[in-house]
């Protein structure tokens, strides 16, 4: 079994599974959950393949969950269960919760990508590592334990992204509470621009008539416009509008 190899031993799988709430028939499974790519290009006598197929499935796994559970818990409009949804299974939000159970010591990966703590290229790996780490639970456990660990660890995000409005865009969030606050549009300025055009990066203003709010950057404006908007929110205390939540009684219309 691979979980004997003294690389693996290290890291100590039994302590994940007791974080996960899972205990493994084939430990191997969980293990492979945690290889990057990158790693088997240096470990080449590694013998479990990285985890994009697991992630294949995990992402899948976890979308199911979490439409089943919006679909019976709440009768709003498809649009806005697609929004909530969206928001609970998108990178950010699985990154963050791949960090509070602890996966990243776990993660096997390249001398060059263990480099990368605290980058979006490493949240990005480490919500794919929630995905894979789900597909593995599907694929030793079933759905049923699948669905329990969904359960604790996604679906509870539920009530934070509501309150604060984060099933709708930063810039959305941002223009709406501006229009219903302050009776005004926002607009944004590129306040400058440092480096060669293959890889310009970008300062912005977002500005309530001539109030600059907050500033963000980015490799693109767009994305110099985002940061911007999440930081005047975080200015001005705003969380964007309400949405009305409707909850399904037992016996309510589909």
């Amino acid at each position: 079994m691979i979980i004997e190899r003294p690389e693996v031993i290290a890291k100590d799988f039994t302590a994940m599974e007791k974080k996960l709430g899972v205990t493994f028939n084939n430990p191997d499974i969980l293990v492979q959950a945690f290889v990057h790519r990158s790693y088997l290009n240096e470990h080449r006598d590694f013998p479990l393949p990285h985890n994009e197929r697991l992630e294949f499935l995990g992402d899948a796994v976890v979308e199911l969950v979490v439409t089943e559970y919006l679909f019976n818990e709440f009768g709003n409009p498809e649009g806005e269960l697609t929004n909530w949804r969206a928001a609970l299974v998108n990178a950010k939000t699985l990154a963050s919760i791949a960090y509070e159970i602890g996966m990243e010591p776990y993660l096997f990966l390249s001398h060059g990508e263990s480099k990368d703590a605290g980058t979006k290229a490493r949240d990005y790996i480490m919500a794919n590592t929630m995905e894979s780490v789900t597909g593995a639970i599907y694929v030793d456990q079933g759905y049923e334990a699948t669905k329990g660990f969904i359960s604790r660890s996604v679906i509870p995000k539920l009530p934070y992204i509501l309150e604060n409005g984060l099933y709708m865009d930063a810039k959305s969030r941002f223009q709406e509470s501006a229009q219903e606050l302050a009776g005004v549009t926002p607009s944004y300025k590129v306040l400058g621009e440092v480096g060669p055009d293959h890889a310009k990066s970008f300062k912005v203003g977002v500005y309530i008539g001539k109030e600059l709010v907050a500033s963000g950057e980015g490799m693109s404006k767009q994305e110099a416009q985002t940061e911007a908007a999440e930081m005047g929110l975080k200015v001005k205390g705003w969380k964007g509008p309400k949405t009305n939540v409707i909850k399904r009684s037992p016996g309510d219309a589909l």
